[in-house]
């Protein structure tokens, strides 16, 4: 998995802390979480195709989210950038080499393939019930009072009424 996944979720994490229809820069998400401008914005345009965020064109324009925080889900985020593919891809290999498997031994999936499917499903099944609403809450409180107060002056400077 990419890192532009983790900084999708946290950039849609910060985003949800905005006031209602208040939107925020694309650099400003990146210089929050001190990261490369032109890497966030590919992951932004990203989250905008996959209907998580909205993009506000203009000068008071920026990002915010498309729906409310508690139907956006880590798997939608995390598809929104690896894609829906799964993350393996049997090739079978085992058809391959000197001792090559015949075709009739292969019609079925092989034990490696099922294993990565089932552990790739109960993966997705945790991030499909994980919301960026329910990561807030958790944050709310576990941060210190003084560091959400900071986090929350940094938003109201650089979000846009």
């Amino acid at each position: 998995m990419s890192e532009g996944v983790e900084w999708s979720l946290h950039s849609v994490l910060l985003l949800s802390g905005l006031p209602e229809n208040a939107t925020m820069p694309g650099k400003a998400v990146a210089e929050f979480h001190g990261v490369s401008e032109s890497y966030m914005l590919k992951h932004l345009k990203a989250l905008v195709a996959a209907g998580i965020l909205i993009s506000v064109p203009g000068p008071r324009g920026g990002y915010r989210l498309a729906r409310p925080a508690e139907t956006i889900s880590f798997l939608d985020v995390t598809r929104a950038i690896e894609g829906a593919e799964p993350a393996f891809r049997c090739t079978e290999i085992r058809q391959r080499g000197p001792v090559k498997a015949p075709p009739d031994m292969c019609r079925l999936p092989c034990a490696i393939n099922r294993t990565m499917r089932e552990a790739e499903a109960a993966w997705m099944a945790v991030l499909a019930q994980r919301t960026i609403a329910d990561l807030a809450a958790e944050l709310t409180e576990k941060f210190t009072p003084d560091h959400q107060a900071r986090t929350e002056a940094w938003l109201a400077q650089h979000g846009r009424a």
